[in-house]
């Protein structure tokens, strides 16, 4: 049986914290407890690795600087010939992620967890001129940390972004010095409001926390402009109304709609435009494979067509 060799994949772009984050886990937390680690870095930033200080801790470096030189073979050569008991990857945040996930690693090697790190200073630029480029690297990532914060980072914002690619991630915001920001995120609309008006702009938004936080929507009401998916195929009852909202760019795009329970749901069309007051019930649904939030609508009335049948995570 062979045995299991853990890779830890760092990935972000060029100094957004990588090796600041690698040098905290080996050196100041000294991950591992002596265990013989491979550290592959792909790319040389501003933080340069202090390999004595490394090798106090059972770690060796090893660079690899051009991203045709990161391949199947040339990683297998590194195994036979460092044998670790763990690795480090620190991928090159220039490199598309596809020349890693469609490789085949050694015998053994296993990614049990991707952190990314993003410098939050820097990434709503990225998100205006390189949106695809920076969100690739982050869209298999358990964990990513958004370093440098502050007061006035748009944390609701940048959460949008990494959540239409990566809804399972888990998000931290740290500031300057270290310390963890666990201050609540400000959402455009009212949730306090007898009925919550949500508007086209802010329909993902609300979308995406109502999945993640549909605790704190249980028995309230909603309104809002949706699109219906009703197939002959869905059961009677059952509709989902629902709008398309783009991701990355306008070849991902996919519906986001929320399972209905209504009796009369035949006599809405597929496709059609609706307006709908609904009230809000948390329910065990197998569309969600778990918990989540029903809709029970109160008013449903027909609904013209708006000019931009997308919406959007910013």
């Amino acid at each position: 049986m062979i045995e299991e060799i853990p890779v830890y994949l760092f990935t972000g772009f060029m100094d957004s914290g990588k090796t600041s984050l690698i040098c905290q886990t080996l050196l100041a937390e000294q991950f591992g407890d002596g265990a013989k680690t491979l550290l592959i870095a792909c790319e040389d930033g501003e933080e340069e690795y202090d390999e004595d200080a490394l090798k106090k801790v059972n770690t060796r470096l090893l660079m690899i600087e051009e991203e045709e030189d990161f391949t199947e073979a040339l990683l297998k050569n590194i195994h036979s010939q460092y044998l670790p008991d763990q690795v480090f990857l620190e991928y090159n945040g220039t490199w598309g992620m596809d020349t890693l996930l469609e490789m085949q690693l050694p015998e053994g090697w296993v990614i049990v967890q991707s952190l990314a790190t993003v410098d939050a200073a820097t990434f709503d630029m990225y998100l205006t001129n390189m949106r695809a480029m920076i969100l690739e690297q982050l869209f298999k990532a358990d964990v990513i940390i958004f370093n440098r914060c502050t007061d006035t980072t748009p944390k609701g914002k940048f959460r949008r972004a990494v959540k239409a690619v990566n809804r399972p991630a888990q998000i931290v915001y740290e500031r300057a010095d270290g310390t963890i920001d666990e201050t609540e995120e400000d959402l455009p609309f009212d949730i306090n409001q007898d009925v919550i008006e949500i508007s086209d702009a802010d329909y993902a938004i609300w979308y995406m926390d109502a999945q993640e936080n549909y605790k704190k929507y249980d028995g309230k009401k909603v309104e809002f402009t949706g699109l219906v998916y009703n197939p002959d195929k869905l059961k009677k009852g059952v509709m989902v109304p629902g709008r398309f909202a783009m991701t990355c760019c306008i070849e991902d795009v996919t519906f986001l709609g929320f399972k209905c329970k209504y009796p009369d749901s035949k006599q809405i069309p597929h496709k059609s435009w609706i307006h709908i007051i609904a009230k809000i019930q948390v329910e065990f649904a197998m569309e969600y494979k778990g918990k989540g939030p029903v809709l029970y609508p109160v008013l449903i009335e027909p609904a013209e067509k708006p000019e931009d049948e997308l919406v959007y995570f910013s």
